[in-house]
């Protein structure tokens, strides 16, 4: 026999009731905390995710052969990592160099910049990365850029002629 979900008791028939976004198979004396869901039979239909590939025919571009109709290559959508400027790689050796091109101590340009000269000595070792405002203050005071521009915005992402599309390439969520 078939548990309710919520207090346990033994029922022959229980109703699907989604309580607070969980859907739980409840008993007639718990069917009042929620609201009953009705269930479809459907199968492909009422699924969480959807193909963007799919129209109608979902036999026609499951194939193995990975080209099913598609132009090869698809776009990545952007997202915020794309609006971000990437730190430089060899930061730590852009400040010294801008540091020293200017005849300043560490102690110099950290009381410039109203900063710890131990903050200057951690960045230049690489010990830490810069905050956005340390990052600012040093790249207008040495005239230097600490950010490398990666244009990925205009990067296409294929599946190549040795690679197959994974379920990742393909799928939106709809909720």
């Amino acid at each position: 026999m078939p548990q309710c979900e919520m207090c346990g008791a033994n029922e022959s028939s229980l109703t699907t009731t989604k309580v607070e976004g969980a859907e739980l198979d409840l008993c007639e004396n718990c069917e009042g905390f929620g609201t009953a869901v009705e269930t479809q039979t459907s199968s492909s239909s009422t699924s969480k995710y959807s193909t963007s590939s799919s129209s109608g025919t979902s036999n026609s571009s499951g194939g193995s052969s990975g080209s099913g109709g598609s132009s090869g290559s698809t776009r990545r959508k952007k997202d915020m990592f794309d609006d971000m400027d990437e730190l430089a790689a060899d930061y730590d050796d852009r400040i010294r160099n801008g540091r020293e091109s200017i005849d300043l101590t560490q102690e110099e340009l950290a009381n410039q910049l109203n900063e710890k000269a131990s903050l200057i000595r951690k960045l230049e070792r690489g010990d830490i990365l810069p905050s956005d405002d340390v990052k600012a203050k040093l790249e207008k005071k040495l005239d230097i850029t600490l950010t490398e521009g990666a244009d990925v915005e205009d990067t296409e992402w294929s599946s190549g002629s040795g690679q197959s599309m994974t379920l990742g390439d393909v799928v939106e969520r709809k909720d």
